[in-house]
């Protein structure tokens, strides 16, 4: 039996081991979190929504003022080397671009040389025949722990200094907490999201997710479940609610790139699960994937 050859990351525009990857301590991305970066998965060898993605990078770095040059065929071509380099066709991706290596002064220069990493992991096939990479249902609770005002960090912008979700987390941890996900309000006590997921829930067959005119991070699974619920006779509702109401909920579930639909066990110990819009949802969601990344009639093999 021979080991498994060691991951390959590409890291500024060169393939190298996983154990040999790394950057200057002298990088902003290290220093100050000052980078923009996306979660994206793989599935059958095709990105799964890339434009959504790069388009979503971008916001990130014209919110950081960050002119990284950089094309998005560049990055494209970058991730689908690091996919072939490990023989992955379902893989966890995560895309970074740092400002670099600029001197130790927290005002940054105009002129960027970008630091570009492209990390992967394995995942289990998506779509029709694919296996969830969670176990079961998660388990929520609120946390003291308050979402950054938009007004204070755009929300928008998905940067590496994500302190906010790790204090939430470890606010969980502190507690002892078996949970699965913390569960943050915004400042005025409304319920805005998990430290890595979007949040959805059921009442009388009205779906409702909190707005994205708060601080609420525009996730792509979310605005995709969106969309898809606008395909069905499922009415929508977008806004602003307490916590009683959702824990109230008839059922409810997570989104994130990783996770895709997630059903929520308990929130705070209540019981709520899921129901038959999330597994409606969720099936639908799988259809996309498989017609989008595994060849389903009408569907898209490129990456």
């Amino acid at each position: 039996m021979t080991d498994r050859p060691e991951h390959q990351y590409h890291v500024n525009g060169e393939l190298v081991p996983a154990s040999e990857a790394a950057v200057s301590v002298d990088d902003r991305g290290f220093r100050y979190g000052d980078a923009a970066f996306e979660t994206l998965r793989a599935y059958g060898g095709t990105v799964f929504e890339w434009d959504r993605h790069v388009d979503r990078l971008e916001r990130t770095c014209e919110a950081l003022s960050l002119d990284h040059g950089l094309s998005a065929d560049d990055l494209h071509q970058r991730i689908r080397a690091t996919l072939d380099a490990n023989e992955l066709d379902d893989a966890y991706l995560r895309l970074s671009i740092t400002r670099g290596v600029q001197p130790g002064k927290l005002t940054p220069r105009p002129a960027v040389e970008p630091t570009v990493v492209v990390y992967v992991s394995p995942l289990p096939r998506g779509g029709l025949d694919g296996t969830s990479v969670w176990d079961a249902p998660a388990t929520v609770r609120r946390v003291e722990t308050q979402r950054i005002p938009d007004d204070a960090l755009p929300s928008g912008a998905k940067t590496h200094n994500y302190l906010n979700g790790i204090l939430a987390r470890t606010e969980l941890a502190a507690a002892d907490s078996q949970a699965d996900e913390a569960l943050m309000c915004d400042t005025e006590g409304f319920v805005a999201e998990g430290a890595t997921s979007n949040l959805f829930f059921v009442r009388d067959e009205v779906l409702y997710t909190p707005s994205t005119d708060g601080s609420v991070l525009p996730g792509i699974t979310r605005e995709l479940v969106l969309e898809l619920a606008e395909t069905t006779d499922v009415p929508v509702r977008t806004g602003t609610y307490e916590f009683e109401t959702v824990a109230d909920a008839d059922e409810a579930f997570l989104t994130n790139r990783t996770w895709e639909l997630r059903p929520i066990e308990s929130l705070d110990g209540t019981p709520i699960g899921g129901g038959p819009i999330t597994a409606q949802l969720s099936g639908l969601y799988d259809e996309l994937v498989e017609r989008t990344c595994y060849s389903l009639p009408g569907g898209s093999d490129w990456l």
